[in-house]
């Protein structure tokens, strides 16, 4: 429900408060056309995991339209100040604070989970509340069943171009029963085709549907994050509010609720919760709902004064029961009793790293000391929260948790803070972690950063797989293959490198390099050609190596083949190549002969 602005302000009031309020509320209520800024203008591309598809530069719930109710305006509470100032009614303005159970689970939920996937984002689950009512007015009240699904689909104004953004149908209609254009659907309104890219199960049933509440702040979570923002920094958070809808006006109705829910919400049963005004908000939607959008109207505003004068409103007198304008009678102000007045935040003079400066990791493995700073005044006294930013600087694939490049902390009472955990990538080499005070010019900090190559696998000990007898004749090959195994202080050593060498005798030490035979056994290269040496071998998951083909030349005689381990793991083989056994000729037979017989 849109608030009443008052127009009566009694004398003596505070004209320059009245002036901020009124301020406040038409930067935040700009229409259409004044925010010069069309519901149909795509905004510049979310980098993130994942496209937001048909185009890169397409809004997240197509540029549709949305709900343009302002919070209540917040009445000073300062003595002496006019109890007609613009806002709502107490119970009216209490009413809109509250949140539908359900819902308001939901955005909590999202922001958890977004803490640990993406802790460098900083999600605040009120700017999810503020989008949810701007797009859907907390799925229409609350209006969803215990498993956060909408009890009817909520649906946008049909994409076709004609006062929004032309989306022609990309998912069938599965989601939003249009075959020919797409729509704005669910509690965040997506269309259909951001969807697909950034659906998300929030409660955990296995599906990804954006009627559901849960699935759908989670969804919107992620996308807010994408790109490595830290929404903590005004730049980051406008650029992810205008990637919903580019809009200036969208931008400060969101950022309006931002801020009114900050200052404090409460819990309300599912189905109670306010709904927009429909006079001021006329939702796209046909058939299966009624909208998640907007109104193309301006928001009805009080008449600010004349261009060049006091941008106080002007007073006007009260009128009688009888149409005549009321005199008021003098009144004596009463002495104000001055508030304490808040001391202005310390200055921050520098940053100065604590603990170690240099950070050291090796591939793939945790730094064991994560960058921290303290924020000090010139002084050298401790400067309280301060946001500062951590950045990765430099050709590396180190990154803090949420493969972000960049995230922020708050400092303490101390004036300390600290930096999530840094984990190492395969990338060696150096880098810098630059810190800086978000949105302060303070000289930054450098962290020096080390990634170092893994130690090479170890093995103390290598060994037969198998214990058969290897023989092969000459001109051929062994028939059965040569297989080893690679251990480490009794456990399989996976990729070690071993070299095998056909050798000329045992006799040189385990650390010799052993004199390579020009004769007997040998294997083959790629080109086909004898070798007897290789140094490419290494052992596989279980620490097992199968030697390549092993061939014979035309000696016999028993040969060695040793093979060895940069750690010093040795392992003899014998082979054993003989003649081919003569093949059996059949001796001739003499013919018996006939003695002659004596007549």
């Amino acid at each position: 429900m849109a608030p009443h602005i008052g127009r009566r302000l009694r004398k003596g009031a505070a004209t320059t408060a009245v002036a901020a309020v009124v301020m406040a509320a038409l930067t935040a209520s700009q229409a259409p056309g004044l925010a010069g800024t069309a519901r149909d203008q795509h905004h510049d591309s979310a980098a993130g995991e994942k496209p937001a598809p048909p185009s890169v530069d397409t809004p997240i719930d197509g540029g549709s339209s949305y709900h343009t109710d302002l919070p209540p305006l917040q009445k000073p509470g300062k003595p002496g100040t006019s109890i007609d100032l613009p806002g709502l009614p107490d119970d009216v303005a209490a009413a809109e604070a509250g949140i539908p159970a359900t819902v308001l689970d939901a955005y909590k939920k999202a922001e958890s989970a977004l803490k640990e996937s993406k802790p460098g984002c900083n999600l605040p689950w009120q700017l999810l509340a503020a989008i949810g009512k701007v797009e859907s007015g907390q799925a229409r009240g609350g209006r969803v069943d215990a498993e956060g699904t909408t009890y009817t689909p909520i649906l946008g104004p049909v994409l076709n171009g004609n006062g929004f953004a032309r989306i022609t149908d990309t998912d069938g209609g599965a989601y939003d029963g249009d075959t020919t254009h797409d729509r704005a659907v669910g509690p965040m309104q997506f269309i259909p085709s951001t969807w697909a890219s950034w659906g998300r199960d929030g409660n955990g049933d296995g599906e990804k549907n954006p009627n559901n509440v849960y699935d759908a702040a989670l969804a919107a979570g992620a996308y807010l994050c994408a790109g490595g923002r830290d929404l903590s920094i005004k730049a980051d958070l406008d650029k992810a509010i205008l990637g919903y809808n580019h809009s200036q006006e969208y931008l400060a109705t969101v950022l309006s609720w931002f801020e009114y829910y900050k200052k404090g919400t409460h819990e309300v049963p599912d189905g109670t919760g306010v709904l927009p005004d429909p006079d001021k908000n006329r939702g796209g939607s046909d058939g299966g709902g009624d909208g998640g959008g907007g109104s193309e109207s301006p928001r009805p505003l009080p008449d600010p004064t004349e261009p060049g004068g006091d941008h106080s409103p002007t007073p006007e007198p009260p009128e009688t029961g009888s149409g005549e304008i009321e005199t008021p009678a003098p009144e004596t102000p009463s002495p104000e009793t001055p508030s304490p007045e808040t001391p202005a935040p310390a200055t921050v003079a520098r940053l100065k790293a604590v603990g170690a400066t240099e950070l050291t990791a090796t591939a793939g493995e945790q730094f064991a000391d994560k960058p921290q700073v303290r924020a000090e005044t010139a002084a050298g006294k401790p400067v309280a929260g301060v946001r500062v930013q951590y950045e990765i600087r430099g050709w590396t694939d180190a990154r803090f948790p949420g493969n972000a490049t960049r995230v922020s902390a708050m400092t303490g009472s101390d004036g300390t803070a600290t930096a999530p955990v840094l984990r190492a990538g395969e990338t060696t080499g150096s880098f810098t972690v630059r810190v800086t005070v978000v949105d302060r010019t303070v000289t930054a900090t450098d962290f020096a950063a080390t990634v170092k190559a893994r130690p090479a696998p170890q093995a103390d000990a290598l060994a037969r797989i198998d214990d058969k007898d290897l023989k092969a004749e000459t001109g051929g090959s062994f028939a059965d293959e040569v297989g080893v195994k690679a251990s480490y202080k009794g456990k399989a050593a996976a990729g070690v490198p071993v070299t095998a060498t056909m050798i000329v005798d045992d006799a040189a030490k385990a650390t010799d390099k052993p004199t390579e035979n020009d004769k007997g056994p040998y294997f083959k290269n790629a080109l086909g050609m004898p070798v007897r040496t290789l140094t490419t071998l290494k052992t596989d998951a279980k620490g097992q190596l199968v030697l390549p083909k092993i061939y014979t030349d035309d000696h016999a005689g028993t040969f060695l083949l040793r093979l060895t381990t940069a750690d010093g793991a040795t392992l003899t083989i014998e082979l054993t190549v003989t003649e081919p056994a003569a093949q059996p000729t059949d001796e001739p037979t003499a013919e018996p002969t006939s003695a002659p017989t004596a007549q």
